[in-house]
């Protein structure tokens, strides 16, 4: 499987990571019920397929993801890279909250490498800049846990240009993890060449966008999702949006049958052809998800394919 340097750290990760929101089982933003047996199954079979690094954070599941990734290295002689975040926790009563004053994300660190069951944290990402007013303190916390030696590398996620600059000034940005996605490409615009410019990673999350881009949904399926489904609250799983989405989806299985590869495939693939991101993560909740889709680190779409993929997704915008 390829690999790419992450920005300015030391870190060569695969081109397809293991994303573990999913596995973190019901919450707020949850994907409904999820066995652990399975999680764990997926995580191993990740490892052994070649994946290198995977992405978790404390508040998929309130901890719990953080404590299935633990249980799952402890069943397999295979160490990968770990990022994991913070500047989200939560209350007694399981309340999402957002904090990034100083004391909060210290403790958020000592309580993951306490779940993780590991000696320091290969990447560090401030999940959301949020509250604005405080990301300065809360990534000047996460560069003192760098300085501790229980962090390697400070990573933020979901952050606009001008919240970069705010922070690089304290400690250099190792990665950024932004959505993008073939219905998602925001950070087109300005956020990739500044990355570019900067020598920070891109690490691309949902490039299936939940998976509608996986070519396994119907409009059947969609409504059988379980009530506590994150995606249930999502505009894209919705009419009028679905429908189109659908359509496209339909467009996009013809061009990865042409090139012999799954549409779930096509899609990541797609998201990697930009030579700003270094990588993309790809979720999976049991066995056999993630051999399909972390296939797509070797594949490179042709110029012709790109095209039509490009009109394609215009029929989206009319």
């Amino acid at each position: 499987m390829r690999t790419a340097r992450l920005g300015n750290s030391e870190l060569e990760i695969t081109k397809v990571g293991l994303g573990t929101w999913a596995i973190g089982g019901p919450w707020l933003y949850g994907w409904g019920p999820q066995d652990d047996n399975d999680s764990i199954k997926a995580i191993i079979e990740a490892m052994e397929a070649g994946v290198n690094w995977l992405d978790t954070a404390p508040i998929y599941g309130f901890g719990h993801s953080e404590e299935i990734v633990a249980k799952a290295l402890s069943q397999t002689s295979v160490k990968p890279i770990i990022a994991t975040k913070c500047g989200i926790v939560w209350s007694k009563t399981v309340q999402r909250q957002t904090c990034l004053k100083t004391e909060s994300i210290i403790a958020e660190c000592e309580a993951s490498l306490k779940r993780l069951k590991v000696d320091v944290i290969d990447l560090y990402q401030m999940h959301w800049g949020d509250p604005d007013a405080d990301i300065e303190e809360g990534y000047g916390a996460m560069a003192k846990c760098v300085k501790a030696g229980k962090v390697r590398y400070l990573g933020v996620s979901n952050f606009s240009v001008e919240q970069m600059k705010r922070v690089m000034k304290i400690h250099p940005i190792t990665s950024l993890q932004p959505p993008y996605s073939m219905l998602r490409r925001d950070i087109e615009d300005e956020i990739l060449l500044f990355c570019k410019e900067n020598n920070i990673g891109v690490i691309v999350y949902s490039p299936l966008l939940k998976g509608m881009l996986s070519g396994k949904f119907t409009a059947e399926k969609v409504a059988a999702l379980s009530a506590d489904d994150v995606r249930h609250k999502d505009a894209n799983f919705k009419p009028p949006l679905l429908d189109v989405n659908l359509k496209i989806v339909e467009g996009l299985k013809e061009i990865a049958k042409r090139n012999g590869i799954t549409t779930a495939q096509l899609a990541i693939a797609w998201t990697l052809r930009r030579p700003e991101v270094t990588a993309a993560i790809a979720g999976a909740r049991r066995e056999g998800q993630i051999k399909e889709t972390a296939p797509a680190a070797d594949v490179t779409l042709s110029s012709d394919d790109i095209a039509e993929i490009e009109e394609l997704l215009k029929t989206r915008k009319t």
